[in-house]
């Protein structure tokens, strides 16, 4: 994932927290960079190249994989429009939370996908436990990560809103770190420019033309070839993108 670098020696990932395998209790609390709203939609490329990239759409901006996408879905072809779905960006929730056992390591985000977003989202709708995160009455939750059982499966996460209400913190240096140090979303993910995105995308679809300098060693997407069914995947790539 296109994380970008932290002053102090700082990695962008000791801001992020996953749910280690069992129970884990954590505190949602208000992202300070938008105060009404604790959730931070995100879409994310996963399928071109090695890397993971941040879309656009993220923040209502032009992503040209999502039109190329579009383009491919409407050739009528069925391999273009797999190909077209896969490349897609995926959608991922971030929220800013504390760890309970670890406050003192101060707010990280944690992120997840359409189930317990939607989960959480039903909780928060329900007027017998209102805003969750709170700072003096809101409620803490209980995950549970249960690791797969044979290789190939995904693991599983359930999601437990606590029913009584609690201070997020009694401790003042917890407090100030919730109020004024958290960061950006925008400073642990780089948005790339439209430019670095298309030319991301033409290497992927055509791995070959680029074999010399080493920039990727993924194999292209049958779907590419259908596009024009006669062409190479680069002119496929300028057809469908630039009509």
């Amino acid at each position: 994932m296109q994380q970008s670098g932290q002053a102090g020696g700082a990695k962008s990932s000791d801001f992020l927290w996953k749910p280690p395998v069992g129970k884990s209790q954590v505190r949602i609390v208000p992202y300070a960079f938008n105060k009404e709203n604790p959730f931070i939609e995100l879409y994310f490329h996963y399928e071109i190249g090695k890397r993971t990239m941040l879309s656009p759409v993220s923040f209502g901006r032009p992503d040209p994989i999502v039109e190329f996408a579009e383009k491919l879905k409407k050739t009528g072809d069925k391999d273009d429009w797999k190909m077209g779905k896969k490349i897609e960006p995926k959608f991922r929730v971030y929220v800013p939370v504390i760890v309970r056992g670890s406050e003192h390591e101060g707010v990280k985000f944690w992120s997840f996908g359409k189930q317990i977003y939607t989960e959480l989202l039903s909780v928060i709708a329900d007027p017998d436990y209102g805003d969750i995160s709170d700072l003096m009455n809101g409620r803490d939750v209980t995950i549970e990560h249960i690791a797969p059982e044979k290789d190939g499966a995904f693991p599983t996460f359930t999601v437990r809103v606590k029913p009584n209400t609690t201070p997020a913190t009694t401790d003042k240096a917890i407090a100030e770190m919730i109020v004024g140090g958290q960061k950006n979303i925008t400073e642990l993910f780089t948005e790339l420019s439209y430019q670095d995105m298309q030319d991301a995308l033409q290497k992927w679809l055509d791995p070959n033309n680029n074999a010399a300098d080493g920039t990727t060693t993924s194999k292209p997407m049958t779907g590419a070839t259908t596009a024009t069914k006669t062409e190479d995947i680069a002119s496929a790539f300028d057809s469908l993108f630039n009509s």
